[in-house]
């Protein structure tokens, strides 16, 4: 079986093409996926995995992502070389995508690269924090019944 299922960031914006025979959509891209773990100066490291969708999945990619955008896809892998213009067999790996799906919401992709943003937390009809540091909360005794 050949099933490959990644999430990612797009590390560049999609590259849409057609074919001149068919006029048949093809959409390049590349996104990188986190490995598992955290180096020892904690740092993660990440590959990045060329793919390629056609028809309506490159229209949609082309359409809906660009660079930083968080995408999963699903596809298949494929291996195929072709000889360069210097006479070399040249290898290339790469993800063909049959599916792929958003994996943030519109808001928080824009905001995707600033952290911190200065959206108010809402308020849910509870007291307002004085300044004193409690926000709200006050202590129980210790016999008082938690309804959760």
């Amino acid at each position: 079986m050949n099933k490959v299922i990644l999430m990612g960031r797009l590390s560049r914006d999609p590259e849409i093409r057609y074919t001149q025979t068919n006029n048949v959509a093809q959409c390049s891209f590349s996104i990188a996926v986190d490995r598992p773990g955290k180096q020892p100066d904690g740092t993660t490291k990440a590959d990045f995995i060329n793919c390629v969708a056609w028809r309506q999945t490159a229209e949609f990619i082309n359409k809906y992502f660009s660079k930083g955008n968080r995408i999963l896809i699903i596809g298949s892998i494929q291996v195929r070389d072709y000889t360069d213009k210097d006479g070399r067999k040249v290898y290339v790996t790469e993800v063909i995508v049959d599916n792929a799906e958003f994996c943030e919401s519109k808001a928080s992709s824009a905001g995707s690269s600033s952290y911190g943003s200065a959206t108010p937390a809402p308020d849910f009809g509870g007291t307002q924090d004085s300044g004193s540091g409690d926000a709200g909360f006050f202590p129980l005794d210790k016999d008082e019944f938690v309804p959760f």
